[in-house]
């Protein structure tokens, strides 16, 4: 049987509550990957940073989107998903929670995918997706339940669960949408 290495990190660290690092600005800053998971800031909120980081996301994309090819969103959302992986890998270790609800670059990658595929849709229509994908990510069950469950923990394996639970609610906000306008 092959054991998980950090294990007895994940052990430790439960049982040592005051080893958890709570983010503030000198955080956000102190490191690259800590200002993309973070969500350059939006995971800092103290109430409901999921959320903010979603709203982040999309005023982001209502930004970008005149200027932004379909071969550019599907470049953006690949290379965002690469270096998020890395990003939610490194700051979930440096804050010694698996995943924290301030690492929100998952939200937001995700909402990106869900707005691209969406598109063109107005500001009902994306709001009805926001709507959608944040009650499918607090929700957490079924798809998101079962990434959440299966990949939690530190490392890279911790880092891409992060980011799968959000891509599965992701998913599932599209297939309703889907339906809908079917």
């Amino acid at each position: 049987m092959v054991t998980d290495p950090t294990l007895p990190v994940e052990r430790e660290l439960a049982q040592n509550s005051a080893a958890i690092v709570h983010p503030g600005w000198a955080f956000l800053l102190a490191h690259p990957a800590h200002f993309i998971a973070l969500g350059a800031g939006s995971g800092l909120s103290r109430l409901a940073p999921g959320t903010a980081g979603t709203l982040w996301a999309w005023a982001a994309f209502v930004t970008l989107q005149p200027v932004m090819s379909d071969t550019a969103w599907g470049a953006l959302i690949t290379v965002g998903t690469l270096v998020g992986w890395w990003a939610c890998t490194v700051t979930a270790s440096h804050m010694r929670i698996a995943d924290s609800g301030h690492i929100v670059w998952d939200e937001i990658i995700a909402f990106w995918l869900v707005l691209w595929l969406v598109s063109p849709t107005g500001l009902l229509g994306q709001a009805v997706a926001f709507a959608l994908f944040r009650f499918f990510d607090a929700v957490k069950f079924g798809p998101m339940a079962w990434a959440d469950r299966r990949f939690k923990g530190f490392g890279p394996r911790g880092g891409f669960g992060i980011l799968l639970d959000d891509f599965a609610a992701a998913g599932c906000t599209l297939l309703v949408i889907a339906a809908w306008r079917f």
